[in-house]
């Protein structure tokens, strides 16, 4: 015999347990609150620019290829602007109490497609520091370049500011409670189907007819138990009964 379910039987599921669903993802959404506004600690960004252009005198012709040499040093730059060769020379400039391994973690360049210009973006819990270890990468990297490639071709663009109230790059608490209250929603579908499955008790008459497939010909309903009768005294009989002296005996 195959089973089917029909779309009303999956809402009548849904509905049944309703307050299942309801009380996972107010859980699920109280819970990533407090841990993104209470727990992690607020990471900022801060970045910088540097220029790869070769240098020209005027004897010298703009090139297409010219420029395409620098596009494609851009890919090695970005490995030696990560490289203990220039954080070590960062880390003791700042007096940073990490490793350069550790602070290449912190650091992403980037750059957009033949382009000429690199971003050195750099995170940290604090919002003055990012913006030290981006200034710094980004001077000590044009300063150590020449001795490092023999050619003089980067300047920095722009340099990394503090504004005046930096918001963090993460968390992002209202990011985190919405993925908390979607991922709550499937949890909670999930467990209501998943216990509706297991649950293979008889609790209505309809589910014995789409058990046994047999129509139901009568409903016993529950009989409450009837109070014994109690024997109830007459204090007036009693009463006139010993004022007359009057004794009953068997």
């Amino acid at each position: 015999m195959e089973e089917t379910i029909s779309l009303r039987e999956l809402f009548a599921v849904l509905r049944k347990r309703l307050w299942l669903i309801v009380l996972i993802t107010i859980i699920a959404a109280i819970v990533s609150a407090i841990i993104s506004f209470f727990v992690l600690t607020p990471v900022y960004e801060s970045k910088t620019q540097i220029l790869v252009n070769q240098a020209k005198s005027d004897e010298q012709v703009y090139s297409t290829q010219a420029v395409q040499t620098n596009v494609q040093l851009i890919n090695t730059y970005d490995d030696i602007i990560t490289s203990p060769a220039i954080l070590d020379k960062v880390v003791k400039k700042l007096k940073l109490d990490v490793s350069a391994a550790s602070l290449s973690g912190q650091i992403q360049v980037t750059s957009a497609q033949n382009s000429q210009v690199a971003q050195i973006v750099v995170q940290d819990t604090s919002a003055k520091r990012a913006a030290d270890i981006a200034n710094t990468t980004a001077s000590i990297f044009k300063k150590e370049v020449p001795e490092l490639m023999n050619v003089d071709n980067v300047k920095v663009l722009s340099k990394a500011t503090l504004g005046e109230n930096p918001s963090p790059v993460k968390p992002q608490p209202l990011l985190n409670v919405a993925i908390a209250i979607v991922v709550g929603l499937m949890v909670g579908v999930g467990l209501s189907f998943l216990l509706e499955y297991l649950d293979n008790t008889l609790k209505t008459e309809q589910d014995i007819e789409n058990i046994l497939e047999l129509p139901v010909m009568g409903v016993i309903t529950t009989i409450k138990d009837v109070p014994k009768a109690t024997n109830v005294q007459r204090p007036d009989i009693t009463a006139r009964v010993s004022q007359r002296g009057e004794t009953f005996g068997s």
